[in-house]
């Protein structure tokens, strides 16, 4: 453990200061290439041009590196995958997407991926947004948000874990040990083992990431919610709105474009959803969803690198539209400020 630690702040270390140590040199190296020589001014102002010029694009190359290294290659060479067989080694054309359009299990993972869209992005929203408003009234507000925001510092895997125990199951006669269960035995109810009621148990297993994420939906609205002037509340109250009025007409218009990138931000993470499925159910009972998919050819069963190339095409082109009107949103969010 020490050593691990020890190892982790020898690289932090070093990689700042490499990093200081690179943008130094490299603005001594412009300085050298193009000097600035007293009394020759038609000269000094070229030069400062083109270091001008010159050290935004030197600064950013290291990034732009990387990125085409670990971004742009892997998208292209994914996208080359796809159209050879499982071994990478045979050009088959377009049979796996052929294979995709007509593979039932992809079809249900589709399925899934929209409901997955259609519930979770629009109840994190709601929620986070009815709870900035309410815990903007109360005094004990800050800790009513704290305990909201908490399930974000826990890991998919681990909010799993801490779910699977409130949906467990236990034999007839057994002690339902599941806090669901216990609830609906309490009740007079029969115990069901949830995860595994095909249609039903995909919004169970939503209910673990909409409890992840209504925090951090919660936070943003929640900042935007206190950048609404006070005089357009006083006036609207002035003019006899009441609370459910002020709410719906004045508060949600005025941040509707961060009520977008939230809505958006979360879809991202919905397209993506991996952890959760599989330490819940394992893709099992019909909850497969397509990161699953694409986990499931490509490392299981020998592997079949071409379909799985298929569905990892699949969720970036998903995923870059969204991504991309994400951006755009959150530079006009920033100008308007």
């Amino acid at each position: 453990m020490i050593t691990q630690i020890v190892s982790a702040l020898g690289v932090v270390i070093v990689g700042v200061f490499a990093c200081a140590a690179y943008y130094w040199l490299s603005d001594k190296a412009l300085q050298f290439i193009f000097p600035v020589r007293d009394g020759d001014v038609i000269h000094a102002s070229r030069n400062l041009n083109r270091r001008a010029a010159i050290r935004p694009w030197l600064f950013v190359g290291p990034a732009l590196l990387l990125l085409a290294i670990y971004l742009v290659y892997p998208v292209v060479a994914t996208f080359i995958l796809s159209f050879y067989d499982r071994t990478g080694a045979n050009y088959v054309g377009s049979a796996n997407y052929v294979w995709a359009f007509y593979d039932a299990g992809f079809r249900q993972s589709i399925f899934n991926n929209i409901l997955w869209l259609a519930v979770v992005p629009a109840a994190c929203t709601f929620l986070g947004l009815v709870i900035a408003v309410m815990t903007d009234r109360i005094w004990w507000g800050n800790i009513a948000k704290s305990i909201v925001f908490m399930p974000m510092a826990i890991s998919f895997v681990g909010a799993s874990v801490i779910w699977k125990f409130i949906y467990e199951y236990r034999g007839e006669g057994q002690t339902q040990i599941g806090l669901l269960n216990a609830l609906v035995e309490f009740f007079g109810g029969n115990p069901q083992v949830w995860i595994s009621m095909p249609f039903w148990n995909n919004f169970f297993l939503m209910v673990i990431l909409i409890w992840i994420q209504t925090g951090f939906a919660m936070v943003i609205l929640s900042a935007a919610l206190r950048g609404i002037p006070e005089e357009t509340i006083e006036a609207a109250v002035i003019d006899g709105a009441n609370g459910w009025q002020i709410f719906w007409k004045i508060m949600v218009p005025q941040i509707w474009g961060t009520i977008a990138v939230v809505w958006t931000t979360i879809t991202i993470l919905v397209l993506k959803v991996f952890d959760i499925v599989l330490t819940m159910t394992n893709g099992q009972w019909n909850t497969m969803v397509l990161a699953n998919l694409m986990f499931d050819w490509m490392f299981r069963g020998g592997g079949d690198s071409g379909r799985s190339a298929v569905i990892a095409l699949v969720i970036m082109a998903a995923v870059t539209p969204i991504m991309i009107w994400n951006i755009r949103q959150a530079n006009r969010e920033m100008e308007g400020r």
